[in-house]
């Protein structure tokens, strides 16, 4: 280490075209409180232009920069260094799963974007109140406000979306529900084959998230509510029993 830099190696996911895909090593010196972007940056700028990435804002508004960092799901601009290696250490940079790589860690993210199109999906939903919110301090004047950035994380730790490519994903899912699923249409693409039935409830997509939309609990939210509504149907007033 020199001063209070790290000296940290990258191993970076490289694939081009039909070049069969390999990880490229670079050590850069870098201080601990700075971000996997960061180095990732610094990489291209002083090592190798041909390096191919995403980015954007910077601070994790955008979802850009989604890569898997140590084989978890992270935003590159909100991951500091000093949280996934060590003076002297690696860290391991891959594309999302689930999506086509289009160039090193670029992944085509057509999937999700169709997909959230035809949710409909409205990019900030409408704010809720905070659970546990107290009354001390005006705490029950906050709402949390759901954010979705479209980044994917959800998408690329879901184990279903690998194995079920018409599987509309957890964030597509989340949409939904939060959306409302009194309309048809929302209605009938959650309670589909490849809609909240086909999820395992592994919960890892929200473990991924890093914009608080808990994807797993919307959509154990929306089976409550479809199961619900079809109970409901069934007894309505005037519906004779079935025989």
């Amino acid at each position: 280490m020199s001063g209070n830099n790290w000296t940290v190696t990258f191993q970076i996911y490289r694939q081009k075209g039909d070049q069969p895909p390999h990880f490229d090593r670079f050590t850069i010196a870098a201080s601990p409180d700075e971000y996997v972007l960061d180095g990732v940056e610094r990489v291209w700028a002083f090592h190798d232009r041909s390096l191919t990435f995403r980015h954007a804002c910077h601070h994790s508004t955008c979802g850009a920069c989604g890569m898997r960092v140590n084989g978890v799901e992270k935003l590159a601009c909100i991951t500091r260094i000093r949280d996934v290696a060590r003076d002297g250490g690696t860290i391991k940079v891959e594309p999302l799963r689930n999506f086509p790589v289009v160039s090193d860690v670029v992944v085509d993210m057509s999937r999700l974007y169709a997909a959230m199109e035809q949710a409909s999906f409205c990019e900030v939903g409408p704010a809720e109140p905070v659970q546990g919110a107290g009354a001390g301090d005006g705490a029950a004047r906050y709402r949390r406000l759901a954010d979705c950035i479209e980044c994917g994380l959800c998408m690329s730790a879901c184990p279903v979306a690998g194995t079920a490519p018409s599987y509309l994903g957890p964030g597509v899912l989340a949409a939904l529900q939060q959306g409302g699923l009194d309309d048809d249409g929302a209605r009938a693409l959650s309670d589909s084959q490849d809609g909240i039935w086909r999820c395992h409830s592994a919960f890892e997509c929200a473990a991924a998230c890093p914009s608080l939309v808990d994807p797993a609990t919307r959509i154990m939210q929306a089976r409550r509510q479809l199961v619900g509504a079809k109970v409901r149907r069934l007894f309505r007033p005037g519906k004779e029993p079935r025989r």
